[in-house]
């Protein structure tokens, strides 16, 4: 038996016919994507590699990579959860362990840094991480477990 090579099929971002706005969400010529599932679809596609984020298909046939531009951050946390440690899960449904001190402002919007990506925190993930931020002396600061970190603001990125 001869297994075929699946054909590989790849988008650049310039020719790509959809993108990501600032705040997550996906549009295409025709304006924003409104159909949950539709959106649920792309959002767990998106991966990372070398070259940039993309949208991964696979089907019996091909592996197709879209690269697709967005404005701002192709990862947003899109919920929070409280317990003996913060759990964050982002738009393509990953979870992840929060940690304060990689976080920062840019334009009165908060992220988070991984050594991967620039995560963004969606206004409802914000504000449920909000009850443990407060400011102090002209600073940003997160206070969680006796612990407070102070949230630089990297308005020059």
């Amino acid at each position: 038996m001869v297994s075929e090579k699946k054909k590989q099929i790849i988008i650049s971002k310039e020719d790509a016919v959809f993108w990501m706005g600032k705040n997550g969400d996906w549009y295409n010529e025709h304006g924003k994507f409104e159909h949950p599932k539709i959106i649920k679809y792309f959002n767990a596609s998106i991966k990372k590699d070398e070259n940039g984020y993309y949208v991964h298909q696979e089907t019996s046939d091909y592996n197709e990579k879209v690269y697709f531009p967005y404005e701002d951050a192709a990862f947003f946390v899109v919920d929070v959860k409280v317990n003996e440690n913060i759990i964050l899960t982002l738009n393509n449904s990953e979870t992840i362990k929060f940690s304060p001190e990689h976080l920062f402002t840019r334009d009165d919007a908060l992220y988070l840094q991984t050594p991967e990506h620039r995560i963004k925190f969606k206004d409802s993930a914000l504000l449920k991480i909000s009850k443990f931020m407060e400011e102090s002396n002209g600073h940003l600061v997160f206070k969680i477990k006796d612990k407070n970190y102070q949230v630089p603001c990297k308005d020059d990125l």
